[in-house]
């Protein structure tokens, strides 16, 4: 992290769990624990379970994102909720293109780019996932694919947009495997993202953009990834539905 340059960011990714009533006990575990943290906390909830979380964490530093967005305001498509509708709820955050939206639900990095826009349309903050399936890797591709997502996925974002955007690098192979990059290999990817962001933009955008790493983060491995120069804290999946491994990433990231 570099903290004079920009900021750290813990966001947990719920995925699909928790019902409201647990939802309301994660939240008021996690309040008090996280509420001297120097660094960025957000929740990404079940739409289910946004309006809850918008309620409780009202006056605290805890911010509540959903985990995706439709890319049209409104209309036939029956199941998707619009930028627009959460941030009606009083939503700040979006994750945007995470893997298994992509793997399971056929979202390609076009769609993930429509969505980006109208989230930012909307108001939104949208966290941006990328990332190489294993094959991807042990082929040597990572780099290109990573950057090919990126570049796609911004592409009608203007300078000034890009700063309510956070980037999140999650390696597939890493994502609930209990498999982890190890911290040079996410500061490695972290850094060619913050260079594909240099080329499009320019080097003070480069340096402002917050990049996290998403993938088997937890309390054990947080604070060695998060010294990293350039991984400003992490997409957190299952460590984020249990208030003390959550805690202990935002303490990591908060040093």
């Amino acid at each position: 992290m570099n903290k004079t340059l920009r900021q750290a960011v813990i966001a947990g990714n719920w995925k699909m769990n928790n019902t409201r009533v647990e939802t309301k006990a994660l939240v008021e575990e996690l309040i008090p624990l996280v509420k001297d943290a120097d660094c960025g906390v957000v929740v990404c909830v079940p739409f289910t379970n946004l309006e809850t979380a918008v309620a409780l964490t009202k006056g605290t530093n805890i911010k509540v994102g959903a985990q995706n967005c439709h890319f049209e305001k409104s209309g036939a498509f029956t199941g998707e909720i619009s930028a627009a509708m959460l941030v009606e709820m009083g939503v700040e955050y979006v994750v945007l293109g995470h893997s298994e939206r992509r793997q399971y639900f056929g979202e390609t990095d076009v769609t993930v780019n429509k969505r980006l826009l109208a989230a930012l349309e909307a108001g939104l903050k949208p966290i941006l996932c990328v990332g190489e399936m294993l094959e991807d890797r042990e082929n040597g591709i990572t780099e290109e694919l990573v950057a090919l997502q990126t570049k796609i996925a911004l592409k009608g974002v203007s300078k000034e947009a890009l700063k309510n955007v956070i980037i999140a690098y999650e390696p597939v192979w890493a994502i609930g495997t209990g498999k982890t990059a190890t911290a040079e290999q996410a500061n490695e990817v972290c850094a060619v993202i913050r260079g594909v962001i240099a080329k499009l933009y320019d080097s003070d955008a480069a340096n402002a953009m917050t990049i996290q790493y998403g993938g088997s983060m937890n309390a054990k491995n947080a604070e060695e990834l998060v010294a990293q120069p350039d991984v400003d804290g992490g997409l957190i999946g299952g460590a984020s539905l249990k208030a003390p491994d959550f805690k202990a990433i935002i303490d990591a990231a908060s040093k």
